[in-house]
């Protein structure tokens, strides 16, 4: 069976034609190389092929991947380095998104999180997914799935204003969300039900703004209104949510998982609370998905809201 993905295709229709500048960073393998200048060449943006001249023209060269419609930002043969580079071509004004290549998480995000680098804000930095699902009228928003492993409260409550920026860039007016836990009790034996009740309070206080909060949640009443009804649950977000809040990483991490391997979705991400958008594409990603992550990447450069 044959899926489509209108919303993730309208963004990267949107995107086309995109004037920001993608710093790549160390995209010296085929596949990583491949998916920068697909989105060149689909108009989402301009590149800086961030890393070592020789290496990456030789993986052009062996993998029939024209490189004229991208600018080479030539480094030492170090991940590291180039993510530095990449770093300062942003802190001078030269790049308004960053992608990641061949070079490990860890590497990338090791120097984009250091002081040093210039990129960090007040925000605590977070990863949110955005899927198209062919069984969902609306997209859904993830988060977070591969930053943070165990948040506490006050990093969940910027890894969801993340989220909810984000929302905005898309379009999304009053993103509704849902804080998951593994039941919609709050318990004092389940820790996440209590930073579910807290974050709530604080969204009525102000202290998160521009969408609307609920939770706690299991997943079942988040996403179905009818399992809602039956537990007798009434709530402005169940049932139509536009973006889950996990409570940890390993929850996210087989969430994001199951709906891509068992549930058919493409899903476009980034990492966000950084001065620019990151894309931080998986090895294992389908290049459609790569393709999306780029897309949601300069939308976001473009519009995201003032500090």
């Amino acid at each position: 069976m044959s899926y489509t993905y209108p919303y993730l295709n309208g963004l990267i229709d949107q995107a086309a034609g995109s004037s920001i500048t993608i710093a790549v960073v160390y995209p010296c393998e085929e596949v990583s190389l491949r998916a920068a200048i697909g989105a060149g060449t689909r108009g989402l943006g301009k590149l800086l092929l961030v890393g070592p001249r020789e290496r990456m023209t030789q993986v052009a060269a062996d993998g029939g991947i024209d490189l004229s419609g991208a600018t080479l930002v030539d480094t030492p043969d170090d991940p590291v380095a180039a993510a530095r580079e990449a770093a300062t071509l942003v802190a001078q004004g030269q790049a308004q998104a960053i992608m990641k290549g061949s070079l490990h998480t860890d590497e990338l995000m090791g120097v984009l999180v250091g002081r040093e680098a210039g990129l960090r804000t007040s925000r605590r930095i977070s990863h949110v997914f955005l899927f198209d699902m062919a069984d969902m009228p609306k997209p859904l928003m993830l988060t977070d799935c591969v930053v943070n492993i165990a948040p506490d409260l006050m990093v969940k409550r910027d890894i969801v204003q993340n989220a909810i920026d984000l929302a905005h860039v898309v379009g999304i007016a009053k993103p509704l969300v849902g804080i998951l836990s593994a039941t919609e009790s709050v318990n004092p034996a389940i820790p996440g039900t209590l930073d579910a009740a807290a974050l709530c309070k604080m969204a009525d206080r102000g202290q998160i703004t521009g969408g609307v909060l609920d939770g706690p949640l299991a997943f079942d009443n988040a996403i179905s209104l009818e399992s809602a009804r039956i537990k007798k649950i009434h709530s402005p977000v169940a049932g139509h949510p536009d973006i889950l809040l996990v409570p940890n990483l390993e929850t996210g991490n087989t969430l994001y998982k199951s709906l891509v391997y068992l549930g058919h979705a493409e899903c476009a991400g980034l990492v966000l609370g950084t001065r620019v958008p990151v894309i931080l594409t998986s090895r294992a990603d389908s290049p459609f998905s790569r393709l999306a992550s780029v897309a949601l990447g300069v939308l976001f450069a473009a519009r995201k809201p003032a500090a």
